[in-house]
């Protein structure tokens, strides 16, 4: 409720009894959104610090203030000097203004977010705090005084947001709890006067209610400071809030990092584990090639599918074969495949234990974060985690990363971002792959120093290639791959359009991985 009228009201009240006669010796801004303003009389000071960050939009009134030595701007100069001759308060409006000699008046408009501080001369706006509200320059002056009929006849006819819309947000929903709304007209109306008395009575509260800290005029929820001074409760709610608010600020964006990147890491240790599954429950290829090499002589030439008695599952099962090659060729293909298998069952293992360490790590880091109360505790831990630049290293990627046999598979997201995948992420010596004569996403894989490609690696790629592109719906694609050295952009290219001086081709089903 620091931005309710009745706060504000008592507010203004009490900082008239302390300014009045005071000069003011300084006016400035050493933070974004924050005002400072130094009043003294002999030896008596008094210092206003007006907080205007979206979402706190507090005043504030500390005993002392040391000015930084650089990074500091003088505000409202034409004040520099001047006394204090009033304090004046608006019926109905949340506003109030600080008066000085000659017609000088700076007023504090409170008004959540859109809260301002505007400085006038002869009843003209004259500058403003934060400029960035351009409607504060058109603000009647002259009729910021607001009459409402609060009349018994006037709430039976326009009910309680038209007669009190001073109420604010906190009243409502206090007499909402307190069973308003069952109340017949004239209980509404005792209860609505009985909490208006409250309001003006004069006792200001720090209470946990609704699950929220609010500065409250009326005693519920969980009272945690209390006190007759709006000077005093405002300093208090000042603490008590901004300590939560600023910490929240950094936290915030550093705990959404971290929560998207523990959903990713879940995400692929639940997909590898799954893949994993299935290998290791299929992993038949070195019982398949044994049913061949023990069954050469009933297998006719140029075949392409035979069936065989399987002296594992003591079944007849019917085997798939290349036609051109002999019966021992295959077996050979399927002890390849079988060897093959079992790596890419060791990697996919390992890449799941890496990953499922790495979540313990960004849980833990979670934890620790939500825990964290001060800034500065909370930076010092960021700095000995290395985590103060999470946020720049999370910036999306440009292509969709895949893993295959322990090579990584990228494949470009739209045509800017096959630039960005092609010309500044692949290397020379990493294979590039592209559906034939269609659009579609550049694809690399990344190259193991020391290792060529393997062709079935090759086909796994072209396959992705083949269904990320307008071909995704063929039975067959042609799809050309080459060295990434052999590709470049000349001048003048549209986004992802590239020449390709060398390359072979690729027949194969399209396929998402």
């Amino acid at each position: 409720m620091f931005n309710n009228y009745y706060f504000l009201k008592c507010l203004a009240k009490e900082v008239k009894e302390v300014v009045l006669g005071m000069e003011l010796v300084e006016c400035f801004s050493q933070n974004k959104d924050e005002l400072i303003i130094g009043l003294c009389k002999g030896h008596q000071e008094f210092w206003i610090r007006a907080s205007l960050v979206p979402n706190l939009n507090l005043l504030t009134f500390p005993k002392s203030f040391n000015r930084s030595k650089k990074n500091n701007i003088d505000l409202f100069k034409e004040l520099v000097g001047k006394s204090i001759v009033g304090v004046t308060e608006y019926k109905n409006e949340r506003i109030f203004s600080i008066d000085f000699e000659e017609e000088h008046k700076l007023f504090f408009k409170m008004f959540g977010n859109r809260s301002n501080l505007l400085l006038s001369k002869d009843n003209e706006i004259i500058s403003l705090f934060q400029n960035r509200h351009e409607d504060d320059w058109n603000l009647d002056l002259m009729n910021l005084n607001r009459s409402l009929d609060q009349s018994f006849e006037a709430f039976e006819e326009g009910g309680i947001k038209k007669t009190y819309p001073t109420l604010g947000r906190e009243g409502l929903n206090y007499l909402k709890e307190n069973g308003f709304e069952s109340k017949s007209i004239s209980e509404q109306w005792t209860a609505l006067q009985n909490l208006i008395q409250e309001f003006e009575d004069g006792n200001f509260y720090i209470s946990n209610w609704q699950n929220i800290d609010q500065l409250l005029l009326f005693k519920t929820g969980d009272i945690q400071f209390e006190s007759k001074s709006a000077l005093e409760v405002a300093n208090e709610f000042y603490f008590h809030f901004s300590r939560k608010y600023f910490i929240e600020r950094e936290r915030q964006p550093v705990l959404k990092v971290l929560q998207a990147k523990l959903k990713r890491a879940r995400s692929y240790i639940k997909k590898n584990q799954a893949k994993y599954d299935e290998l290791h429950q299929n992993a038949r290829h070195d019982q398949i090639a044994d049913i061949i090499m023990a069954n050469l002589h009933q297998i006719p030439a140029r075949s392409k599918k035979v069936k065989l008695f399987d002296f594992y599952r003591d079944e007849e099962i019917s085997i798939k074969l290349n036609d051109t090659l002999t019966p021992q060729k295959n077996a050979e293909n399927y002890y390849r495949k079988s060897k093959n298998q079992k790596i890419e069952e060791n990697i996919l293992f390992d890449n799941v234990v890496k990953k499922e360490e790495e979540v313990e790590g960004i849980e833990r880091h979670i934890e620790r974060i939500e825990a964290f109360e001060s800034v500065k505790e909370f930076k010092k831990y960021l700095k000995a985690q290395k985590l103060q630049n999470i946020q720049e290293k999370e910036m999306p990627l440009p292509y969709k990363r895949f893993e295959f046999e322990g090579y990584e598979i990228l494949v470009g997201k739209n045509a800017a971002n096959n630039d960005i995948l092609t010309q500044r992420f692949a290397r020379k010596n990493d294979l590039w792959l592209h559906a034939r004569d269609v659009g579609g996403s550049h694809v690399v894989v990344k190259q193991i120093p020391g290792k060529t490609f393997p062709n079935h690696v090759i086909e796994k790629a072209a396959s992705l290639a083949a269904y990320y592109s307008q071909r995704k719906t063929d039975t067959l694609c042609p799809v050309i791959y080459t060295p990434k050295k052999f590709v470049r952009k000349p001048k003048g290219f549209a986004p992802g359009q590239v020449v390709v001086d060398k390359e072979k081709v690729v027949m194969i089903e399209p396929s998402p991985f």
